[in-house]
């Protein structure tokens, strides 16, 4: 069995779980406290457009070498604060067609990795349930485990961390249950 025998499953899981993804953020909302108002975000966005900033993400205070953060001006920096890590992106009202976009494809590309995973563990014909729960293991793996990270080191909360691991739980189960429907029958 190769990868492109499941092509129906993975084009079918990338569909239920981009409308999943859709209902999530259009609908339930639950996304919506993961991000808070500053209560001078006309003065801190006045102050970063000063600054000129490229796109990406800056850090503030700067610090890339670990060996500057012995220095007693940078440890006065991080005490002093703030201390943030702020994403600066081009100017203008979102490109919600191209975001949605590249939400489906990132729901191909990682169904395609979970079907090649799929393929090396399962046999054609293999039962239902045993199908459903690997797929949606090593979906719910590669759509949100990564997460994790972010609460580590980025200061993320970790309520927001749990709410997209239940998201990925939710593409998991919706790519699972596509697999274990359409996988081929033994030959």
């Amino acid at each position: 069995m190769s990868i492109l025998d499941l092509w129906q499953p993975i084009l079918l899981g990338s569909f239920v779980a981009w409308v999943a993804s859709a209902l999530i953020h259009m609908a339930l909302k639950y996304h919506n406290s993961d991000y808070r108002q500053l209560s001078n975000e006309d003065a801190v966005g006045a102050a970063i457009k000063s600054g000129n900033p490229g796109l990406g993400v800056h850090s503030l205070p700067y610090c890339v070498d670990m060996a500057k953060m012995n220095d007693a001006g940078m440890q006065a920096k991080f005490r002093d604060g703030p201390v943030a890590f702020v994403t600066v992106f081009p100017n203008g009202m979102p490109n919600m067609g191209k975001l949605v976009g590249l939400q489906f494809l990132h729901f191909v590309v990682g169904g395609a990795l979970v079907a090649y995973c799929a393929t090396l563990a399962l046999l054609p014909g293999a039962e239902a349930m045993a199908v459903f729960r690997f797929v949606t293991t090593v979906a719910f793996l590669g759509f949100g485990w990564a997460v994790v990270p972010f609460s580590i080191w980025y200061g993320h909360a970790w309520s927001t961390a749990a709410k997209y691991l239940l998201d990925a739980l939710i593409y998991g189960a919706s790519f699972g249950a596509c697999f274990a429907w359409l996988w081929p029958a033994a030959a």
